[in-house]
């Protein structure tokens, strides 16, 4: 029988794909420091960041494997997180439009009853067609954008912006569910 799954994370869209492959867990989250040490590139600040937060999780359980993961969006080297208002979404889309950009996602696995961890990270490059002024403004209008890294949800309205991926699909979406299977195999936990 497989040991019960912990989500340290209350993002809808982890949520959903975690449910998608049918993967039983619960979710319990707590607030975590998320302020990096300088000079890391953007995949180990996403795999410190996952690992923070799974083992904050593991630290208050007595058992489970615990998920910690932690999305970035990188154009042109800077680090794009969630915006601030529609406003501030229409300047990351602006910057997004019309090229490539990466999207990191780091995942960590903490056995509470061990403390044995798993910390690894995805990237994956998504194209943006070039988009109008007047497209911009009305998608960041629509509040998808506001609580998503990047400005854009892959999964929304924001797939019409989209010409390529190269790279793992969920991983955009917030969590790469092949790795996550591998990782979970690990620790001797079969998804399927």
């Amino acid at each position: 029988m497989n040991r019960e799954i912990i989500l340290a994370s209350s993002s809808p869209r982890r949520v959903e794909l975690l449910k998608q492959i049918g993967l039983p867990f619960r979710v319990f989250c707590c607030e975590v420091d998320e302020t990096p040490p300088p000079g890391l590139n953007p995949g180990q600040l996403v795999e410190l960041l996952a690992e923070r937060k799974a083992a904050g999780i593991a630290g208050k359980v007595d058992r489970g494997i615990v998920l910690g993961a932690d999305t970035v969006v990188v154009c042109q080297g800077q680090l794009l997180g969630k915006p601030l208002d529609a406003e501030d979404a229409a300047r990351m889309l602006g910057k997004l439009q019309g090229g490539a950009h990466e999207v990191y996602t780091g995942v960590a696995l903490v056995e509470a009853e061990s403390g044995r961890r798993s910390v690894t990270h995805e990237k994956t490059v998504v194209y943006f067609r070039p988009l109008g002024e007047n497209e911009i403004r009305r998608y960041a209008a629509t509040g998808e954008p506001l609580d998503k890294a990047g400005a854009y949800a892959v999964q929304g309205l924001a797939a019409v912006f989209i010409h390529r991926l190269e790279g793992c699909y969920t991983n955009v979406v917030g969590l790469p569910l092949a790795r996550l299977a591998v990782m979970l195999k690990e620790f001797g936990y079969e998804v399927l």
